[in-house]
C-alpha cells in the first residue's frame, strides 16, 4: 500500500507527521508524494490562525480532487481535526475519517480500519521517521500550553502543558545523533516551562547539560522561549555548554505595558528589556529573535509607536511580525477588533520596514568576520553552496549564506567561511575550510 502524507504548521505539527510516517512504515506502508498513485492520502493540518485554517480547508479540497480522480482514501489529522471535528464531518463529507489529536492513541485502530489493514504499532511507540534534511531535526520537549495568552487557541486545541520524561528525550536525541542528525532544535509551546509540571521546577537547564554530552551532535537551538522564564540558571548553563547556541527565539508580541496586560502576557516591557541586557552581557555573540503582533484590538497609535522605539532601540537580530487574527473561543473574541485591516496593514509595514533597515545595519557589522556554516544545497546554474550559520535557524525565515567552493563538499558538513557582502537577508562569504 501507498500513502502520501502532507503536514502543514509549524515544526511542532512536523513532528507528528514524523510519527505517523513511523508509524506507517513499522506497518511495510509505502510513503510517497506522488499523491496520484496512492491507496490513501493523510493531510496533518494546522488550526492556529485563520490563514493556516484556509490553507487546510484547500488542501483538503485539492486533495479530495485527486480522492475523485483515483478513489484513494483521504484522512485528516491535525489541530483542525481537533479543532472543528463535527463541523468538518459535516461539510466535507469527501474525507473518509478526521482523526482529532486526542484519538492518536487509537490511530492505528483508525488506520486500520479505514484502510482495511493491520497496523503493527501504536503512534509514539513507533520509532519517527526524519522526512527532511538528514543532518537536522527537531526534539518536542513538550506539548500543550498553560499560558493562555488572550489571542491564542492552542490551549484549546492542545490541551495543557505536558513535558516530555527527560530520559525518553535523551534516548530519542542519542538516537537522532547514531544516524547522522547534527543539529537538535528543541521546540515546544514554550521551551523554557520544560520540566515544571514532572519536576516542579524549570528544567530545560538540566536537559541541556545531558544533550550537551551526547556525541555526534554540534549545534543544539531553543526555540519559542518565555521572556520571564529566562532566568540565571538557564543563562549560566547556556554559556557553559559547548553545544548549545547563544540563539534567543523570544516571542515579545508588543512592548506597551497595557496591551502585554490585555494579551495576558506575564512580565513588562522592562522585563523584557533587562532580559536582552543580559544576554547580551553574558555572551559575545547572542542572536536574538522575536515576534511582534500588530493591530491588537484597542492598539492606539501611539502604543504602536511605543513599540517602534522599542524595537529600534532593542535591535533584534531577528523579527517576524504578523496582523492581529480574531480566534473563536479565545479571550480576545469578545474584544472589538477595532484596528481595521489596512490600518493593520499599514503598521505591519511600516515596523518591517524599521526591522528591515535595522537588519541591514546589524548585517553590515558581519562583514569581514568567519562564520562556521552547515552546508545544506548546492544550485548549480549559480555555482553557489547555500547553507546556515548559528544566526539561523532552519524554518527559512533568518537567511542564508552563500558561497563558492572549487570543490565538491558533503550535505551536512561544516565549513568556515568569510562574511563579503550582504545580499537582503542573506550573506555573500568567500570558502575558507572545512571545519568537520
Amino acid at each position: 500500500m501507498k500513502i502520501g502524507i502532507i503536514s502543514l504548521g509549524c515544526c511542532k505539527n512536523l513532528v507528528d507527521s514524523e510519527y505517523i510516517i513511523g508509524l506507517l512504515q513499522k506497518s511495510d506502508i509505502e510513503i510517497t508524494t506522488a499523491y496520484e498513485n496512492c491507496d490513501a492520502i493523510i493531510i496533518n493540518t494546522c488550526g492556529f490562525i485563520e490563514p493556516a485554517k484556509q490553507e487546510a480547508i484547500d488542501t483538503i479540497l485539492e486533495m479530495a480532487e485527486v480522492k475523485e480522480k483515483t478513489g484513494c482514501k483521504l484522512i485528516v489529522t491535525g489541530c483542525l481535526a481537533q479543532r472543528y471535528k463535527k463541523e468538518l464531518m459535516d461539510e466535507l463529507p469527501e474525507v473518509d475519517v478526521f482523526i482529532s489529536l486526542d484519538e492518536y492513541p487509537q490511530m492505528h485502530k483508525i488506520l486500520a480500519d479505514t484502510l482495511g489493514i493491520t497496523i503493527h504499532e501504536t503512534y509514539g511507540k513507533a520509532t519517527r521517521i526524519l522526512s527532511g534534511k538528514p543532518w537536522m531535526a527537531y526534539l518536542k520537549i513538550a506539548d500543550g500550553c498553560d499560558n493562555k495568552c488572550a489571542y491564542c487557541a492552542i490551549p484549546l486545541i492542545r490541551g495543557p502543558y505536558r513535558s516530555f520524561k527527560m530520559d525518553d528525550l535523551i534516548a530519542e536525541a542519542k538516537r537522532l545523533a547514531s544516524i547522522g542528525v547534527k543539529e537538535l532544535n528543541l521546540i515546544a509551546q514554550d521551551t523554557t516551562r520544560y520540566g515544571i509540571d514532572i519536576y516542579g521546577k524549570r528544567s530545560l537547564y538540566k536537559l541541556l547539560e545531558e544533550l550537551d554530552k551526547i556525541d555526534g551532535l554540534r549545534w543544539i537551538r531553543i526555540l519559542y522561549m518565555y521572556p520571564d522564564e529566562i532566568d540565571d540558571c538557564l543563562l549560566e548553563t547556556m554559556a557553559n555548554c559547548h553545544k548549545v547556541l547563544p540563539y534567543f527565539d523570544i516571542p515579545i508580541q508588543h512592548a506597551n505595558d497595557r496591551l502585554l496586560k490585555i494579551m495576558n502576557r506575564r512580565g513588562s516591557k522592562e522585563l523584557i528589556s533587562q532580559r536582552i541586557h543580559k544576554i547580551r552581557s553574558m555572551f559575545a555573540e547572542p542572536i536574538l529573535r522575536t515576534t511582534i503582533i500588530v493591530g491588537f484590538p484597542s492598539e492606539t497609535l501611539d502604543e504602536f509607536n511605543e513599540m517602534l522605539e522599542f524595537i529600534k532601540e532593542s535591535k533584534w537580530d531577528r523579527l517576524g511580525a504578523f496582523t492581529y487574527s480574531q480566534e473563536e473561543d479565545t479571550p480576545s473574541y469578545e474584544m472589538e477588533d477595532d484596528v481595521d485591516e489596512a490600518e493593520k496593514a499599514r503598521r505591519l509595514n511600516e515596523l518591517m520596514d524599521i526591522q528591515t533597515s535595522l537588519q541591514e545595519e546589524i548585517n553590515q557589522h558581519l562583514i569581514g568576520k568567519q562564520q562556521e556554516v552547515l552546508v545544506e544545497n548546492y544550485d548549480g546554474l549559480t555555482k553557489m553552496y547555500h547553507g546556515r550559520s548559528k544566526y539561523s535557524a532552519p524554518d527559512g525565515i533568518d537567511g542564508e549564506v552563500l558561497f563558492k567552493c572549487d570543490h565538491e563538499l558533503k550535505m551536512g558538513s561544516f565549513v568556515e567561511v568569510r562574511i563579503k557582502k550582504i545580499k537582503k537577508h542573506d550573506l555573500i562569504a568567500e570558502y575558507i575550510r572545512e571545519v568537520e
